[in-house]
């Protein structure tokens, strides 16, 4: 089934496209859009065919089928070198034996710009990126969140009209590659500029972007906010990749404001925006935030549902707490610190913190 029709006038339109290596299709069908000044990430596993999708719109593979069009121009025939488009990748691909200024310098240099313009961009450029001091250093001094920044730097001097990120903070760890999506996202904000971010980790991705495109199987599964997508995965796949645990098959029992699913672990009530006709097979995703301690809430014993601590994990203000039921259906929450394995809790589980996904 072919993606609706897109609204008009976005800066960059991805419509119907297609692409594949011999009959090995990667792209299917292929559509979204990008508004001026918007940060958009490619999210989901490796060989889904993000980075092969932005290989596309940067001109590096040519579509079987489909269209790109920036600012309403089609691009199909337009040199990479012409699209005026800034890349920047995992590996960052600096030129070792060159100071950071020549680095940063590189592209304004390709555009043959005069001397004094092109020091009076890096200057500023490093200076966006944090880095007004590091101009004479050699790549060699930094470390691998300042090379980061200056292949930042690097892709930001020419002034692109798009800004594509590949993976960016993949060679980094957790804590380095989370300061720094924070200071990306700030960074590529500042100036308002349009942006394509491809990564396989939700978190990066939920941090970083206004909007997330999540693919699997070179098909564009689910688009929206960072909270649409997690407060409402609308297939399996989307839940399982976004990291919940906690998926229960059920049918429906009555449909209204809140909807009532017949589980393993009992009828759950559930807040939804549509109708499902009883007997309709769902699966019922449970965020794991969604249980309330009932002496917490003082809840009637109608929503109650308990369940023994198994084990849980200390993580600051709460704790991730395995429970099982007397079904033997084990849930993950986050509950207040203190839970100890062998307790039994008297739960409820909130229903707008509890999501559908039609019948399968």
């Amino acid at each position: 089934m072919r993606s609706p029709p897109l609204p008009a006038s976005p800066l960059l339109t991805v419509e119907h496209l297609t692409y594949g290596y011999g009959r090995d299709a990667v792209l299917h069908d292929v559509s979204f859009q990008a508004e001026q000044g918007t940060i958009v990430s490619l999210l989901g596993p490796s060989g889904c065919g993000k980075s092969t999708l932005l290989r596309v719109i940067v001109g590096l593979e040519t579509p079987y089928g489909g269209t790109v069009r920036f600012a309403g121009r089609p691009l199909e025939g337009v040199p990479v070198h012409q699209r005026g488009f800034g890349l920047m990748f995992q590996e960052f691909a600096l030129f070792p034996h060159r100071s950071v200024a020549e680095n940063v310098a590189f592209g304004l240099r390709m555009q043959r710009l005069a001397p004094p313009i092109i020091a009076e961009r890096v200057r500023e450029t490093l200076a966006l990126v944090g880095l007004p001091a590091y101009g004479n250093r050699t790549i060699w001094e930094l470390s691998g969140g300042e090379r980061q920044r200056v292949a930042l730097a690097r892709s930001l001097a020419p002034q692109p009209k798009l800004l594509l990120l590949d993976e960016p903070l993949g060679a980094l760890d957790r804590t380095l590659r989370e300061q720094l999506t924070d200071e990306l996202h700030t960074i590529i904000k500042r100036i308002g500029l349009t942006s394509i971010y491809v990564t396989h980790d939700q978190a990066e991705a939920f941090a970083v972007a206004d909007r997330v495109v999540l693919m699997n199987a070179g098909r564009i599964v689910q688009s929206g906010s960072p909270a649409e997508v997690y407060a409402a995965p609308t297939t399996l796949f989307a839940a399982r990749f976004l990291g919940f645990d906690n998926i229960l098959q059920g049918v429906v029992e009555c449909s209204g404001a809140l909807t009532v699913v017949r589980t393993a672990i009992g009828c759950l009530r559930v807040k939804t925006s549509s109708v499902l006709s009883p007997d309709s097979n769902v699966a019922v995703v449970i965020r794991p935030e969604a249980a309330v301690l009932v002496s917490e809430d003082g809840r009637s014993n109608d929503d109650m549902l308990e369940a023994t601590v198994i084990r849980s994990t200390f993580r600051g203000a709460t704790e991730r707490v395995v429970v099982r039921h007397r079904s033997g259906t084990e849930l993950v929450l986050d509950l207040a610190p203190g839970q100890q394995p062998g307790t039994m809790l008297q739960l409820a589980l909130r229903p707008e913190a509890l999501t559908l996904i039609g019948e399968h």
